[in-house]
C-alpha cells in the first residue's frame, strides 16, 4: 500500500501530495470548507498547517485528519480493489 511521503498546501486550498509509488498530484479540498470539523479553515491560515500524521493521514492539529488513501484514489482515479488485492477477492466472490 502506498505511504504519503510529503505534502505541501497550495492556493484555494488545494494540496499537493506525493506518495512512495512515486504518484504525486494536487487534491482540491475547497468544497469541505465551513463543513462540520472543516470550520477550522474559515480561517485560511488553518489550512496551510497541513502536516502528515504518525498513522500517514493528513492532520492539522488535533482537530482535523484525512486519509491519504482516500485522496491517493482520487489523484489515481483507482478504486479501492485496485490497491487491496484482499477486497478485490472479495468482492469476486460476493
Amino acid at each position: 500500500m502506498p505511504k504519503l511521503i510529503a505534502l505541501q498546501p497550495r492556493d484555494e486550498y488545494r494540496l499537493w501530495l506525493k506518495f512512495s509509488d512515486g504518484v504525486e498530484g494536487v487534491v482540491d479540498l475547497s468544497y469541505l470548507v465551513g463543513h462540520g470539523v472543516f470550520a477550522l479553515w474559515n480561517d485560511y491560515a488553518e489550512f496551510q498547517k497541513a502536516a502528515i500524521g504518525s498513522s500517514g493521514e493528513i492532520v492539522w492539529n488535533d482537530q482535523v485528519d484525512l486519509d491519504s488513501i482516500a485522496l491517493y484514489l482520487k489523484i489515481t482515479g483507482k478504486q479501492p480493489s485496485d490497491i487491496f488485492p484482499k477486497l478485490r477477492a472479495l468482492m469476486e466472490h460476493a
